[in-house]
């Protein structure tokens, strides 16, 4: 995948492939306005010290807060703050898998996630997914089958397919977590973007014995790395020692800056603008993407999120087709890295929040060049 993305970031490329937000839309003076009351005098003597391992106490608040909001109601005892989500990943993985674990995943999945379970020892297993997202009842049977420790889902607006879980799965999820006895992981960094529609419950609004992660990098900036995990009662003592083993604590000047940031912005209001900017870009790529792929090609049509799902026809290969774009300088991601089980060649993944519709409209333009 490395190797994939540093081919797509050649100048005058345009990349459907990275999963990343619009830069121009950071909120560049927000942030240091955050970073000066961070390092100002009377300030800076914290912020710049050693912290607490569990995180900020107004960052944990603010990020308490937020979630309550969206209607998981949330203390601020309950939230570990780590490096990114991609660190909780990792930590959850070092305190609930031993090597020989099952973990249940969909189906692509996210391809970070599959190797924070690998690199644990983890046997991962993939559940059959159909355009709704996994089969609850699928889920039940091959927890049982290998008795697994625990199930991994994006459950809205999932990386890389784009596809939302509706409700009554969700529900019957957390029936079949109840009855057999595994731990769910749901992890949700792109619940707040959603262009059309209504939200949807998550899976801890449902049931308390639910880890759930996110993040601030889509509604934020990545480069904050301020992730966080809300975790039930038995594991919040066992992933902050497995946090204070891996780094001591996240860094607390970036801490202090989110919880001003916070603070300060009308996220409401920032989520918006988001939302419409992203919005347009979706439309954009929806609007074009069937003429831009060859006769017989499939593709969904998410209701928010980052990314698009698509299906060569029979016989094609999504690498083999790259190769070509990349000579017509637009990209995009193979969809075969993400699979747990014998991969979909002639499956690709398209993000389209870095580009504006007219660069869209160009870069879906080169696609159809490159198979004509």
């Amino acid at each position: 995948m490395r190797e994939i993305l540093a081919l797509t970031e050649r100048p005058g490329v345009i990349s459907f492939a990275g999963g990343l937000p619009a830069p121009e839309l950071f909120d560049a003076a927000g942030m240091r306005v955050a970073y000066a009351e961070a390092l100002a005098e009377g300030v800076a003597d914290r912020s710049l010290q050693y912290s607490t391992t569990e995180g900020d106490p107004a960052l944990r608040a603010a990020i308490a807060d937020r979630l309550t909001v969206r209607g998981l109601p949330t203390h601020a005892e309950e939230l570990l703050v780590t490096s990114g989500s991609q660190q909780a990943l990792t930590l959850i993985a070092t305190v609930l898998l031993e090597p020989g674990d099952t973990v249940l995943v969909e189906e692509p999945s996210y391809l970070a996630a599959l190797q924070a379970f690998r690199l644990a020892g983890a046997a991962v297993v993939p559940v059959p997914c159909d355009d709704d997202g996994l089969d609850p009842e699928a889920a039940a049977t091959l927890a049982e089958r290998h008795r697994a420790r625990l199930l991994y889902t994006i459950l809205t607006f999932q990386n890389p397919s784009g596809r939302t879980l509706p409700t009554e799965r969700r529900e019957a999820l957390v029936a079949a977590a109840q009855r057999t006895g595994f731990w769910l992981l749901e992890d949700d960094p792109y619940g707040e973007l959603r262009y059309r529609g209504d939200g949807l419950p998550t899976l801890a609004a449902l049931d308390a014995q639910v880890l759930s992660l996110s993040t601030l990098s889509k509604i934020a900036a990545p480069g904050l790395r301020i992730g966080w995990v809300r975790a039930p009662a038995p594991l919040r003592r066992p992933l902050a020692i497995a946090k204070q083993a891996a780094d001591l604590h996240s860094s607390t000047v970036d801490q202090v800056a989110a919880a001003r940031w916070l603070e300060a912005v009308d996220l409401d209001r920032r989520v918006g603008d988001l939302r419409r900017a992203y919005g347009a870009r979706l439309d954009a790529l929806l609007g074009g993407l069937a003429a831009s792929l060859p006769p017989g090609s499939e593709h969904n049509q998410p209701d928010g999120g980052m990314f698009v799902w698509a299906r060569l026809p029979d016989g094609w290969d999504a690498a083999a087709l790259l190769e070509s774009a990349l000579d017509h300088d637009v990209a995009f991601v193979p969809g075969y890295p993400f699979f747990a089980g014998p991969p979909d060649i002639a499956t690709l993944r398209l993000s389209f929040t870095a580009h504006s519709p007219a660069e869209i409209s160009e870069g879906l333009q080169r696609l159809r060049g490159a198979w004509t």
